[in-house]
């Protein structure tokens, strides 16, 4: 892939970013997440409510040059907002690479398979960072979310199935991993009585069992809870939390995706020849 389409990917990435910060803060978990009411009007600092200008509005470079802080007020603004937009951009960028798009393949310079495959998971990603974003400030995961994850889940399923020459068991893998997350989280909430976990985090770990089929599921479930166990332990130390205090696990479970999608493979290569199986 060439620099110049990593600067557009990158760029194009922030950009994303800052739309989704939008979306983040504005949602009030009663209307559409992507609704006008939510995303409409302009852009204004939260503390003096002025109205942004176009150029300070430019993701990641207007927070660096104004030095974090509202350009009238003064005001100290949210990392926030920088820090999604770089993730963002850095997804953008990222996953062409993991998926291989750009790289030699005989005559052709990209199969048409990897750049769908990039599309979906680049919008799976992003969708799992604005709703980290949205269960961090709201304790809540949008229906909105978890209907579009298992749409993509469904489409991953077709194309990785086409790809592989229509094999049956990548299909059946996918379905048995929204099974196995499905009924963990179910016994999970019953067991706790729904004091351990949401209904909210089941549905979001059905269609993520759908998106990383079998196994690949209980390696994402094994990371979150352990992400999940350390943010607890931190933030018990800090005073920020109790031991009988709830974290929202959303941001885990999307954590713990990512993860998966990015070294997996490397992960389950070291258990296995830890064990000796490799």
């Amino acid at each position: 892939m060439s620099p110049s389409a990593l600067v557009i990917l990158f760029a194009f990435g922030l950009a994303i970013g800052s739309f989704l910060n939008v979306v983040a803060t504005r949602y009030d978990g009663e209307h559409f997440l992507f609704g006008t009411k939510l995303i409409g009007g302009r852009s204004h600092c939260t503390h003096c409510k002025k109205t942004l200008r176009w150029f300070e509005l430019v993701p990641l470079l207007s927070f660096l040059i104004q030095g974090g802080r509202c350009r009238r007020c003064k005001a100290r603004l949210s990392v926030q907002y920088p820090i999604v937009e770089l993730i963002s951009g850095i997804v953008f960028v990222s996953v062409p690479f993991a998926l291989g798009v750009g790289a030699p393949m005989g005559v052709a310079t990209v199969a048409v398979t990897p750049i769908i495959a990039a599309a979906l998971w680049i919008a799976i990603l992003e969708a799992l960072l604005v709703m980290s974003l949205v269960d961090v400030r709201l304790g809540i995961i949008p229906d909105e979310i978890n209907i579009f994850l298992g749409v993509a889940g469904i489409a991953l399923a077709i194309f990785s199935a086409g790809s592989a020459g229509g094999q049956e068991g990548v299909v059946l893998a996918k379905i048995i991993g929204a099974a196995v997350a499905g009924v963990f989280f179910t016994l999970l909430i019953a067991v706790t009585r729904g004091k351990g976990m949401g209904v909210g985090d089941l549905k979001l770990a059905i269609p993520l069992g759908l998106i990383f089929g079998w196994p690949d599921i209980v390696l994402v479930l094994m990371l979150s809870f352990v992400i999940g166990a350390i943010a607890g332990l931190f933030a018990i130390a800090r005073g920020k939390n109790t031991i009988k205090g709830t974290l929202p696990f959303g941001p885990f479970l999307a954590l713990g995706g990512a993860i998966v999608f990015f070294w997996g493979s490397q992960i389950f290569n070291w258990y296995f020849s830890l064990i000796g199986l490799r």
